[in-house]
């Protein structure tokens, strides 16, 4: 690894808007790359081999499993998903940034074999606005969007095992505090902590 390359785990509950603003990251810093996952899902539409995921069937997960070949490996919803190893160490050889689209599952086995990573926390404003975009999506049942969002209370109970916390209240604000973050390794919204507390209070509420 690079003295000057760093790795930044992001990580969210669904709909939290995690991948949009890693895509918005990635246009306007030229020196950060994603590790590009593998996972057992189907492709959704408009999903391309490669580039959005690299797409294997579960015989193949198991046999990269078996070969070591993922730094980390986790089952969210029902698939599998994992970062590559040669890709993240080749890049970060090559003194480029690497972020990591993930969840908090692998965030904890990442912080084994990178102790030094950043790891940053995406928070919806709102339960409301959390199932808004969900259901905006167009792509899941009633009865997944329930299950997905009694699963986001789980994910964000691990919000405090993370470096920096953003609040996706706005998205231009949110890409900024992002931003901020990966170079200077602070938000530029910085006096948010009074918001974080009552937020957190309502999306961790049983429901």
């Amino acid at each position: 690894m690079s003295p000057q390359a760093n790795l930044y785990v992001i990580a969210a509950p669904s709909g939290g808007g995690k991948t949009s603003l890693i895509k918005a990251l990635l246009q306007r810093d030229r020196h950060i790359r994603l590790s590009v996952s593998h996972t057992t899902r189907a492709p959704r539409p408009g999903e391309i081999d490669g580039v959005h995921y690299y797409f294997v069937d579960q015989p193949t997960f198991d046999q990269l499993v078996s070969q070591q070949a993922f730094l980390e490996h986790a089952e969210v919803f029902g698939q599998r998903y994992g970062t590559g190893r040669r890709q993240v160490e080749r890049y970060l050889a090559e003194g480029l940034d690497v972020v990591l689209d993930i969840d908090w599952q692998g965030a904890q086995q990442i912080r084994q074999t990178f102790p030094s990573c950043c790891s940053i926390f995406i928070l919806p404003p709102s339960l409301g606005e959390l199932e808004r975009r969900l259901a905006s999506r167009g792509q899941d049942s009633a009865a997944v969007i329930r299950h997905r969002m009694a699963q986001a209370r789980a994910e964000i109970a691990h919000w405090q095992e993370f470096d920096f916390v953003i609040i996706n209240d706005d998205f231009q604000s949110a890409l900024e505090d992002l931003h901020s973050i990966v170079r200077h390794r602070k938000p530029r919204r910085i006096n948010r902590q009074h918001k974080i507390a009552p937020l957190l209070a309502e999306l961790l509420e049983s429901g």
